[in-house]
């Protein structure tokens, strides 16, 4: 898998003060230090032009809740990315219950990406000429309703940041990682070998290696079937709104 030497991620967002200790913190925060990422997040509300700095209205048809109001957003996104034409070298993203799911393949396919834009949706949801005329794709973590688009945008950048290269203290363990081939990790153990009355598998400590790599893919394979029945079934994610 060939991802970019480095990336250049733009968040835009009604909540920015959400984003600095996790910008500072762990891996994105080590990956940041390398050079290999560079995130910098924008206040939506800097595109308003009313006093109130309004980023919102009512839905037209009527409805519960408010909806995105497309000139701010619109505006944003050209500003920090450019006007979403042939030539836009950018990639715009909404966080949106509409998207494709996110899994270990989308997110080595946006880490080849040389600059990200990711738009925060809220409320619920962004008005459609938005989408249209500033977003090229719409990505979403999972069949469940969170508040914004935030936390979701977070869980993509921490994803993709351990995937650059120089980022990981071991490269091998991004290819070792829970879903790179399509299963859950196996359990996994340190010492000591005995710990209350339970053991270590013995053919983790028997120095075969050959025998613990087939004992491991066992496992994965036990464990994707138990735990996670859906990963074959084709479900599609939803989310955030």
């Amino acid at each position: 898998m060939a991802v970019s030497a480095g990336i250049r991620v733009d968040v835009i967002t009604i909540f920015p003060d959400l984003f600095g200790p996790f910008l500072d913190a762990a891996m994105v925060g080590i990956a940041a230090e390398k050079g290999a990422i560079e995130v910098a997040v924008h206040d939506l509300r800097a595109w308003t032009r009313d006093r109130h700095r309004t980023v919102d209205d009512a839905p037209y048809g009527g409805g519960p809740g408010m909806v995105m109001k497309p000139e701010p957003l619109v505006e944003a996104v050209e500003a920090v990315a450019g006007a979403k034409q042939p030539e836009r070298r950018a990639r715009v993203v909404l966080l949106s219950p509409q998207g494709r799911r996110l899994d270990q393949r989308a997110l080595e396919d946006l880490a080849q990406t040389e600059h990200l834009v990711l738009v925060c949706g809220r409320y619920e949801g962004v008005d459609q000429r938005a989408i249209e005329l500033a977003v090229d794709e719409e990505v979403s973590i999972g069949d469940y309703v969170l508040s914004g688009g935030e936390v979701p945008a977070m869980v993509l950048i921490e994803g993709i940041a351990r995937l650059l290269p120089g980022v990981l203290g071991n490269p091998a363990s991004a290819e070792t990682d829970s879903f790179r081939e399509g299963l859950l990790e196996g359990p996994q153990y340190t010492r000591p070998a005995i710990f209350r009355d339970r053991e270590v598998p013995e053919v983790l400590r028997s120095g075969d290696h050959a025998a613990v790599d087939r004992w491991r893919a066992e496992q994965a394979r036990k464990r994707t079937q138990q735990r996670r029945p859906d990963l074959d079934s084709g479900a599609r994610g939803g989310q955030e709104r």
